[in-house]
């Protein structure tokens, strides 16, 4: 049994539209979140949390206490619809 090589995850995302969230969401404060927490959740051991399905984890990101938060949810929850793709 010999050591695998690392593989290489490029994710990119073009647009991220969120409706319906406060004036106070700051759109920067989510993307460097959602940025943080995405390459933290890939670049960690090897495997997927628990499948839920994306309309269920886009609820649990319905009402963010903060902007850090929102951005960590939807990292998240990217991550989880990412199952199985490895």
């Amino acid at each position: 049994m010999g050591v695998s090589e690392p593989r290489r995850i490029v994710v990119e995302i073009g647009d991220l539209v969120l409706d319906g969230f406060p004036p106070e969401i700051r759109r920067d404060v989510v993307a460097a979140a959602f940025r943080r927490e995405l390459t933290r959740l890939l670049t960690g051991p090897v495997g997927f949390a628990a499948s839920r399905s994306l309309d269920s984890a886009v609820a649990s990101v319905a009402a963010p206490p903060s902007s850090r938060r929102l951005g960590e949810e939807l990292a998240r929850t990217v991550y989880a619809t990412l199952d199985g793709a490895r």
